[in-house]
């Protein structure tokens, strides 16, 4: 995150959560299948008692075996991809680590840059390996992790400490993953820095927010949080942090729960992230976060991509289409600010920011291949979007600021040939539990007082568009086309709407 400010959002009200039975990561999606009228066919989140899937955060080992076999073949995407990854510098297998034992970051002394490029080195050493199977990458990431966990105590700074160990928590979380196993890596040592540096702080913020008011910080502050949580959880196979992050992704109380960052949706099915009206570089952050949180959570058979009827695949189809160049719909809010016993504002939010407006960032590929390759879904924004910055790269390439926020290279990791949908649909096993109600739009609970916009008024809190692709939910309108989607030896009941969401 380049930019730093104490700010946040209004809160939005909890919904009932959807969740069917699965298998997904490296064991592909479960042969539980369902049918045209009912949701999509994942494993049930929090609370689980499966065992975790290893590798399993950015990336499973069917997703290391097909970037392998596609460089090795020279295959489009995934060559250009790798010539990326291979062209910066940070991925040289002559990368020394610079360990410290206090990072600061947005104080006197800040050095944070030191940990942020030894974690890139690290992420995309271990990539290389994964790619080539070259031990030369391997010892050079396993060395920059083993430097790092015999040294650093303490993450320290303003406010932005916690920025610190969001962002590199989730970061050096995905690099430990792709190495564990590797022979000589302490990784115990590294789950307990893992567990002692970084979780507490994450911990901290989603439960205090620094002592400010739960709306006082930005979604993205949020998010980043909850991005390492669910790394750190899953690495240290622990359940109780992996439910602690998909439960505050759900219902937390500040601006990083879904229906906190992504409040209203328009007609037409564009969910208005708050992160709009603030900026785009942090805009974009949040973008990013998302498909990360999204992705690792996947992998583990948690599907929070489809969650509240697909309110992600919303809420980035209106940032991308705004940092396209084109008008989105808006509704003002009023946001609540400050810290109790100290002092507090309120400013009402009336349009998207123009500030950094169509900023590169290596955030698109995965959300891509998720909605419109994995799922056959339409994500016409996302999709020119992620055309635009492809081949993607990673840490360092889009600068030393906003551009350290993500590992990137999602055109090589990410990349996927585009699933075949069977127009054949298996007989539903429905789960009337599971499913939400038509009727639970949920309510906003927080200061922020929508406006009818130009096009027509919004939706707050769990409205539903009729053009974007309808998953995740039971109860809803039905689609044009049904289908199932077969990945990984496994079914998916799918639905897909024929027509593009725009405003």
């Amino acid at each position: 995150m380049s930019v730093s400010h104490n700010n946040s959002r209004p809160m939005m009200s909890r919904r009932s959560v959807l969740r069917v039975a699965g298998a997904a990561g490296a064991t592909g999606i479960g042969a539980a299948a369902v049918g045209a009228g009912a949701a999509p066919a994942l494993a049930a989140p929090a609370g689980a008692s499966a065992a975790f899937v290893h590798p399993g955060l950015l990336h499973t080992q069917a997703d290391f075996d097909r970037m392998a076999a596609k460089v090795k073949a020279g295959t489009g995407l995934w060559k250009e991809g790798y010539a990326k990854l291979a062209g910066n510098p940070r991925s040289a297998s002559t990368w020394k680590a610079n360990p410290l034992a206090t990072v600061i970051r947005g104080a006197t002394g800040d050095n944070v840059a030191t940990l942020a490029f030894d974690i890139a080195a690290a992420y995309q050493n271990a990539l290389r390996w994964k790619v080539t199977g070259d031990t030369a990458h391997a010892d050079a990431a396993r060395d920059i992790l083993n430097a790092w966990s015999a040294k650093l105590t303490t993450l320290d700074g303003s406010a932005d400490r916690f920025i610190a160990a969001g962002i590199h928590g989730y970061q050096f979380a995905n690099a430990a993953e792709i190495m564990r196993g590797y022979d000589g890596f302490d990784v115990a040592r590294f789950k307990k820095m893992m567990l002692s540096v970084f979780y507490p702080m994450n911990h901290s913020f989603l439960t205090s927010h620094n002592g400010a008011y739960d709306s006082n910080y930005w979604s993205s502050w949020d998010l980043l949080s909850v991005a390492s949580v669910l790394a750190i959880g899953i690495l240290c196979d622990d359940r109780a942090k992996v439910d602690e992050a998909v439960t505050y992704f759900k219902s937390g109380k500040g601006m990083g729960s879904i229906k906190n960052a992504i409040p209203f949706i328009h007609p037409g099915g564009l969910g208005q992230m708050v992160e709009v009206g603030r900026d785009q570089g942090h805009a974009l952050l949040s973008v990013g976060l998302l498909g990360t949180i999204c992705e690792m959570a996947w992998n583990q058979s948690i599907d929070l991509y489809g969650y509240d009827d697909s309110r992600v695949l919303k809420g980035v189809e209106y940032a991308a289409k705004w940092n396209l160049g084109h008008h989105v719909p808006f509704t003002s809010w009023t946001w609540h600010k400050g810290a109790p016993g100290s002092w507090e504002g309120w400013e009402t939010i009336t349009e998207a920011s123009t500030w950094a407006r169509g900023q590169v960032r290596p955030i698109w590929e995965g959300l891509y291949n998720h909605y419109v390759n994995r799922r056959g879904l339409d994500a016409p924004y996302v999709s020119e979007m992620a055309a635009k910055v492809r081949p993607e790269g990673g840490g360092g390439d889009y600068g030393t600021g906003g551009g350290l926020d993500h590992l990137g290279f999602g055109t090589l990791a990410f990349t996927r040939p585009k699933a075949i949908v069977s127009a054949t649909t298996p007989t539903p096993s429905a789960n009337t539990s599971d499913t939400m109600s038509s009727s639970d739009t949920g309510a906003a609970t927080a200061t922020a007082t929508p406006t009818t916009d130009a096009s027509g008024g919004t939706q707050p809190q769990g409205g539903r568009g009729e053009n974007l692709a309808a998953t995740g939910a039971g109860g809803i309108t039905a689609a044009a086309a049904t289908g199932v989607l077969a990945i990984a030896g496994g079914f998916i009941a799918l639905r897909r709407r024929g027509t593009r969401g725009s405003s």
